[in-house]
């Protein structure tokens, strides 16, 4: 079956259409509600128009129940063409993006590609830019991928993401400046489903709060005993404090346990182009090649100044580019599952003649110098224009554990609240944590600018009790999703809409 992409839409804006609009900021109602840019609406196709330079690229996509072996545990769970990660997709800049998805999964779905400036109505949010894609129904996403980087795919829809349904999206450099040998995409996970419950059952437990749990005992990592899935007691001094709310029973690395690692094969003295994508539900993961250095080139698909650390921090949905020139042996590169008790693992091998360290080693890399924002600077090249702020949207990130009520400026997720903007502005979001935990928040189909350095990211760590203020020019119009990427949070309710008015 087909779906009408354009009629549906339609169908669908009518869930926005007559609804009290926020204008911005802390959400008060305007003396006339603002009309907004469909995503279906004239500027959207002009802008889509402008990034089409290459030719079209067809790829599909099945999403489907799907047996898996983790490298050891087989798990019954839900992933695009039975793999986990799923297949990269991979095209030139310019190009075209032509996906089809069969949905062969028992409940509706659809598909985000994470970090892309892209046309509004192929961004993938159900009741906001397309009406969901049914069971046993396909739905085509077409795209112009216009920015060179690392990038991902996912649902957008309810907690799927924490199943198996993700998958790198790789746009290259025709013009590519850096100059490597090899490249290898490792893509990080935080994973249950299957072993200890669903995602579903998670969000179920963790939407009761701490009110609702006994803890009159402590279980096992500092967990009430009477939860199969909230944590409790997991620290980072990195994240600020409380560095998750979720119990994993494993951490994989492209699909990977610790005990069966992946392994990365290369001479020598080669110069490799590390590809790193956190898809965890849950989880930030510090990440550290045993013995080496890295030099940070790129964050979230941009460039930056090439900076040297031991280690990188990599929250839910960033990404990070690195270089590193590999000695003679075997090494392993180790994710930590931050402030948790795990980490994933794969081997790079440079040597055929070494063993394998042992699976639970820990490079002390991991404690040495990781890469923070304030240690990169943009590259030149991904520098915004300067240009002063015209309009500034305050976002307060609310919510507690206790009551599991996490939200945006005290309101949780109401798609009748749209913070407007107008093309061609220079806007400040101000993402202000009042909360006790840190917040991977993430701004669809745009780019934004860290405020005083400048670094080009599309997700970023919100501390506790921090302010975080970003930039970026509003130069893609449609209805476009403001979040945290922490999948339990946004469901809860911690999600929010950003619209440009009609001119």
């Amino acid at each position: 079956m087909q779906i009408d992409r354009r009629g549906l839409l339609r169908a669908g804006l009518g869930l926005l259409g007559g609804a009290a609009l926020s204008a911005c900021g802390g959400g008060s109602r305007p003396a006339a509600a603002p009309s907004f840019v469909t995503p279906t609406g004239e500027q959207v196709l002009a802008a889509e128009r402008s990034r089409r330079t290459g030719p079209v690229r067809d790829f599909r996509l099945v999403a489907a129940e799907s047996q898996v072996d983790l490298g050891g545990p087989v798990v019954r769970t839900w992933t695009y063409d039975g793999r986990v990660p799923g297949t990269p997709i991979r095209v030139r800049a310019g190009e075209v993006v032509r996906a089809r998805l069969a949905n062969r999964l028992p409940q509706d779905t659809s598909v985000h590609w994470h970090g892309l400036a892209l046309r509004n109505d192929a961004d993938g949010v159900p009741g906001v830019t397309q009406q969901p894609i049914a069971s046993g129904a396909e739905h085509v996403y077409e795209f112009a991928a216009a920015h060179p980087g690392t990038y991902w795919f996912h649902p957008h829809s309810g907690t799927q993401l924490d199943r198996g349904l993700y998958a790198p999206l790789i746009v290259d450099d025709p013009r590519e400046p850096l100059a490597y040998d090899d490249e290898w995409i490792v893509v990080l996970d935080d994973w249950l489903d299957g072993v200890t419950g669903t995602p579903e059952d998670v969000l179920a437990e963790l939407s009761k709060g701490m009110g609702g749990m006994s803890h009159g005992s402590m279980g096992h990592g500092g967990s009430p005993s009477s939860s199969t899935h909230m944590m409790m007691g997991a620290t980072s001094l990195l994240l600020g404090g409380d560095a998750g709310d979720v119990r994993y029973p494993h951490f994989l690395l492209n699909g990977r346990v610790p005990a069966s690692p992946e392994t990365f094969r290369a001479k020598p003295g080669s110069r490799v182009r590390i590809r790193v994508v956190n898809a965890g539900g849950d989880t930030a993961f510090r990440v550290a090649l045993a013995g080496h250095r890295l030099t940070v080139t790129h964050t979230d698909g941009f460039p930056v100044r090439p900076a040297e650390a031991d280690a990188l921090l990599v929250g839910m949905g960033e990404r990070y580019d690195v270089l590193v020139t590999l000695k003679d042996g075997v090494f392993p590169l180790v994710a930590l599952a931050e402030g948790k008790d795990g980490l994933a693992r794969a081997l790079v091998r440079a040597s055929g003649a070494a063993s394998a360290p042992a699976a639970g080693a820990r490079p002390r890399e991991l404690d040495g110098d990781v890469a923070r924002y304030s240690k990169l600077q943009p590259a030149e090249q991904a520098r915004l224009a300067p240009k002063s702020p015209t309009r500034s949207v305050r976002l307060e990130l609310t919510g507690s554990m206790m009551a599991y009520d996490w939200a945006i400026n005290g309101r949780r997720y109401d798609p009748s609240v749209i913070h407007a903007v107008r093309s061609g502005e220079r806007v400040r979001l101000s993402f202000v944590n009042r909360t006790t935990m840190w917040h991977p928040m993430h701004l669809h189909g745009h780019t934004f600018a860290l405020a005083g350095s400048g670094v080009r990211k599309d997700t970023a760590i919100v501390l506790p009790g921090a302010t975080l203020d970003v930039d970026f020019d509003a130069d893609n119009p449609g209805l476009w999703m403001i979040h945290c990427h922490n999948i339990y949070h946004a469901e809860s309710g911690m999600m929010t809409l950003l619209g440009y008015q009609r001119t």
